[in-house]
């Protein structure tokens, strides 16, 4: 007989991975070091200053809080240093750096901290502090210089010149003015973190070998993008558009690292897929007949608010669980 002396008696969770939170998060860091790499290489030193300090702040607001609040530190475990990168991503490279540690505090303190610190905000934090941003300063975070100009390292840049992205263009019903390889590698106008698809890429390879993330909820999420815009095109041939759309904007950046936040997605096997498939369809509703051109962030922060809703209703039951009794029809 088996030594049944030898089995514990605990609560769960019962399966436990020897990945801790700081690993994780340190996967995904090196995960964004070819964005950023290329972001530098486009826009310059800059760009790497507003990473920096995006970074800076959110591990600073973070400890701020914790130690007012009398709360354990968790900055160690890296957490703060993504939220801070992928705020960062989110915007461009001429946004002032105290606009960027004023999104940092929303971030960190606000969605984050307020909720009880990681692991129980309900939306993602560099993305809502992307979308305060944005309604609050909508000049300064839509404005995207050209590629490859001068700009201050530390100083906010007060006269330079724009171009329209690419999705801005596709948004006025044409092909942008650069090659899909130009658009994919990220020679294009844009903000820090979004413009190199192919880079956003090759990270999502890696996180998905070291088994960071599940590839179901980006390729979900990208495929429906892909029907969506190869059904209905606005300019050119099909495939064509369908590209274009795939490797401009926020989209790989989106799919890839922040749909996939381990608080804000779904565990359940089919609440990934109702996820991912809402956060391509209002992506596209929201290019094709929103104010604004991109709409991967409100996509995936709409998706964030219904995710306790969608695992009530795709939640597996359990094994031998009796079934609830029916109720009685009321009488007539």
């Amino acid at each position: 007989m088996n030594d049944l002396s030898k089995l514990k008696v605990s609560s769960s969770p019962h399966i436990r991975s020897a990945s801790t939170t700081r690993q994780i998060m340190a996967d995904v860091i090196i995960a964004l070091c070819p964005a950023l790499a290329i972001a530098v290489f486009v826009f310059g030193l800059r760009a790497f200053t507003l990473v920096a300090t995006s970074v800076v702040g959110c591990v600073f607001f973070e400890w701020l809080y914790e130690t007012l609040a009398h709360k354990s530190l968790t900055i160690g475990d890296l957490s703060a240093v993504v939220t801070g990168i992928l705020l960062a991503f989110c915007l461009p490279v001429t946004t002032p750096l105290w606009v960027v540690l004023l999104g940092d505090m929303f971030a960190i303190i606000i969605v984050k901290q307020l909720f009880g610190g990681i692991g129980k905000n309900f939306v993602n934090p560099a993305l809502a502090a992307r979308a305060f941003l944005l309604a609050s300063f909508a000049g300064i975070v839509s404005a995207t210089p050209k590629i490859r100009t001068s700009l201050p390292i530390f100083t906010t840049p007060v006269d330079f010149a724009t171009s329209a992205t690419p999705l801005f263009q596709m948004k006025s019903g044409v092909l942008p003015g650069v090659s899909l390889f130009q658009d994919a590698l990220g020679m294009v106008e844009g903000c820090i973190g979004e413009v190199s698809a192919l880079a956003l890429l090759a990270g999502g390879i890696y996180l998905v070998y070291r088994r960071v993330i599940s590839p179901k909820i980006p390729l979900i999420y990208l495929a429906t993008v892909a029907v969506l815009t190869f059904l209905f095109p606005q300019a050119g041939d099909r495939l064509t558009w369908m590209l274009y759309q795939l490797v401009s904007g926020g989209l790989m950046l989106g799919a890839i690292f922040m749909a996939t936040d381990y608080t804000t997605s779904p565990i359940t096997p089919n609440g990934k897929i109702i996820y991912a498939v809402g956060c391509g369809l209002i992506t596209v509703f929201i290019r094709y007949f929103g104010t604004y051109p991109e709409g991967v962030s409100y996509a995936i922060l709409i998706m964030n608010i219904f995710v306790n809703l969608i695992e009530k209703f795709t939640m597996p039951k359990r094994f031998g669980a009796p079934k609830k009794p029916k109720k009685e029809a009321s009488a007539k």
